[in-house]
């Protein structure tokens, strides 16, 4: 149910002629409404406390990630060690918090390259038209007809292991949707009357296209980029999980779900907590990114 106002209308007074004081509005409940606004509260939490683990991950697990206790191996999760223990005893949660570094830092990259380009390639497009404007949709229609996976692969493949290259594939990938979206919204903005008086004055085409047609249309993109920011956390964390991102015993969320399938059986911790922590992290994403564009809506 939508939320709706309830208001009375004041009539005119019969004796005084005089028109009395309006009630107060009443706003009805709305659980939709509320129950929307706790969705988004807890994204931002889960995102913030991400956030901090990749910044100060020392603050949040002092222990070390890449050593540990033989004599505690394969313990479950406990007040002790939350997320429990591997098979050489090191602890879980200080791997996963530590391993967020490596993690969100190549998702930055990524959506950042994606981005950049994207975004130049539909302010082009859109703003010069004609033979630039099909040759570049045709480029952009090629990389929306290929799966992302498959083309992160390919690349990642053609470029080498590593976190960085990690990134720079799946970053690539992502060009198309960010080049669509600026595209559409240039196209927009470029038929506005602001515009148009703008070039009635005498103003320059880069100026009009910086200070107006720029300024406008990146809204949409920058909601784009954090529904895009989840979707690049699972495609680095896939790629991660087949062994291209940094080198063992480094931890990484993707790496650390891998290293856990031979124990799944007897240990399920070691595959299950870092999932967890993975599948929030892109549905809080993707919460925050849509809630930024009903906002606009």
């Amino acid at each position: 149910m939508s939320d709706q106002l309830v208001i009375d209308t004041p009539r005119l007074d019969e004796s005084t002629g005089a028109r009395p004081t309006p009630r107060p509005v009443r706003r009805r409940f709305s659980p939709s409404r509320w129950g929307g606004r706790a969705s988004v509260a807890v994204s931002g939490v889960v995102v913030l406390l991400v956030i901090g683990w990749a910044a100060v991950p020392s603050l949040f697990a002092s222990g070390d990630p890449l050593t540990g206790t033989p004599r505690d191996k394969l313990q479950p999760p406990s007040t002790s060690h939350w997320f429990g223990t591997d098979n050489i005893g090191r602890d879980v949660y200080t791997r996963v918090v530590h391993g967020s570094q490596l993690s969100l830092s190549a998702t930055l990259l990524a959506v950042g390259l994606a981005l950049v380009v994207g975004s130049l390639i539909g302010l082009l497009a859109g703003a010069i038209g004609g033979a630039v404007d099909a040759l570049l949709m045709r480029i952009v229609d090629v990389l929306l007809s290929i799966p992302l996976l498959l083309m992160s692969l390919a690349l990642v493949t053609a470029l080498g292991f590593g976190t960085v290259n990690v990134a720079i594939a799946v970053g690539v990938t992502m060009v198309a949707s960010f080049a669509r979206v600026m595209r559409s919204e240039v196209l927009r903005v470029r038929r506005a009357p602001y515009v148009e008086a703008a070039f009635a004055v005498g103003s320059r085409w880069p100026r009009v296209l910086v200070q107006h047609i720029l300024r406008n249309a990146c809204a949409p993109v920058i909601g784009l980029a954090a529904v895009q920011f989840g979707l690049a956390v699972l495609a680095v964390s896939a790629l991660s999980f087949l062994g291209y991102g940094a080198k063992p015993p480094t931890p990484e969320w993707g790496s650390l779900v891998s290293e856990g399938r031979n124990y799944l059986a007897t240990a399920w911790w070691l595959t299950t907590v870092p999932g967890l922590v993975i599948v929030a992290v892109v549905l809080s994403a993707h919460r925050l990114g849509h809630a930024v564009g009903e906002r606009r809506s």
